[in-house]
């Protein structure tokens, strides 16, 4: 007995209540869905169908046959699916949105090796600091950095999204270099759209006996603004200490723009543990050319991401 085939007819009949209807949309003969609901029942012990002039009624056996089978049949078609994508060509057109900071620097100067890797997918990006309904917006993906929300959405984890404490030479010049973070509350600090408590949440991390040390920071300041290319600017031009993301000062560290304060603390704007995101609507599959996009720049970014070279150096 074709077993695969047989439960198939069974499925299908059980559902159209009768052989000819399952027979007709299988394209085969009545007599061959028959035998195959038989050849079940002999092989079970027992019978699935009680037959009557309105047609196929399920037995209690059926009922419970039928719901596994059925749990079955869609197990196996997500299995034979997801292995011949493997094989599928990424193509068509990707809609990508992510943070305008974080696309400019990290996504759009990769994107030429990308298109190159694979030259049937077409790319539609959308950088804004908006959060954007990606069902609504028709978006097929979106790198997202910080704190998910509890949400329907898949998820896949880049990158951490680690922030430092950080001054201009000048600013330091003035003011003095923090050595402790109760040191900060005597600073002037840039916020970058924080909760209205103003607090910076600092974990030290210099020794593994210190891991789990964590102060809490009141904040003041003349300054705020969302957006953290603008912060990062007010930071270099010596207003103040600000809170920046490794990915987005790597740059000024280097040059010496800025420079990082409290280098044995890691910082964050809340309790919870922050990171860069690939996030997409749920789908039993994964279409070949989001997986294609995830996958390239989870390369490109690497474990730590490339972004953090050196930075102790400058610290």
């Amino acid at each position: 007995m074709d077993y695969f085939s047989a439960v198939h007819a069974f499925v299908r009949a059980a559902e159209l209540q009768s052989f000819s209807k399952a027979a007709r949309e299988m394209a085969v003969k009545t007599s061959t869905i028959s035998r195959y609901v038989s050849d079940l029942e002999k092989d079970l012990g027992i019978a699935l169908f009680n037959r009557s002039t309105r047609g196929l009624v399920l037995t209690e056996g059926g009922r419970v046959f039928r719901e596994r089978a059925i749990l079955a049949l869609d197990a196996l078609d997500d299995a034979r699916q997801a292995t011949s994508s493997l094989n599928s060509t990424p193509q068509g057109l990707l809609r990508v949105t992510m943070p305008s900071a974080f696309g400019r620097r990290h996504v759009v100067p990769h994107l030429p090796a990308f298109m190159t890797r694979y030259p049937d997918i077409d790319l539609d990006l959308v950088l804004t600091g908006d959060t954007l309904n990606m069902i609504d917006a028709g978006i097929d993906l979106a790198i997202r950095a910080g704190v998910l929300s509890d949400s329907s959405l898949m998820a896949r984890r880049l990158a951490p999204h680690r922030r430092i404490v950080c001054g201009s030479p000048e600013y330091f010049e003035r003011n003095g270099m923090p050595s402790v973070p109760s040191d900060l509350a005597g600073h002037e600090s840039l916020r970058v759209a924080l909760p209205p408590g103003d607090k910076w949440f600092l974990t030290r991390t210099a020794n593994s006996k210190a891991a789990l040390e964590q102060t809490l920071v009141e904040l003041k300041g003349r300054l705020r603004g969302n957006d953290s290319e603008a912060v990062l600017d007010l930071a270099q031009a010596g207003c103040g200490i600000a809170l920046l993301p490794t990915w987005l000062v790597g740059a000024a560290l280097r040059e010496g723009r800025l420079i990082r304060a409290l280098p044995e603390w890691e910082a964050r704007a809340g309790k919870a543990e922050p990171a860069i995101w690939a996030v997409y609507p749920p789908k039993k599959i994964v279409s070949s050319k989001v997986r294609s996009f995830v996958d390239f720049f989870a390369e490109v970014i690497g474990e730590p991401p490339y972004w953090e070279d050196g930075l102790t150096e400058h610290a």
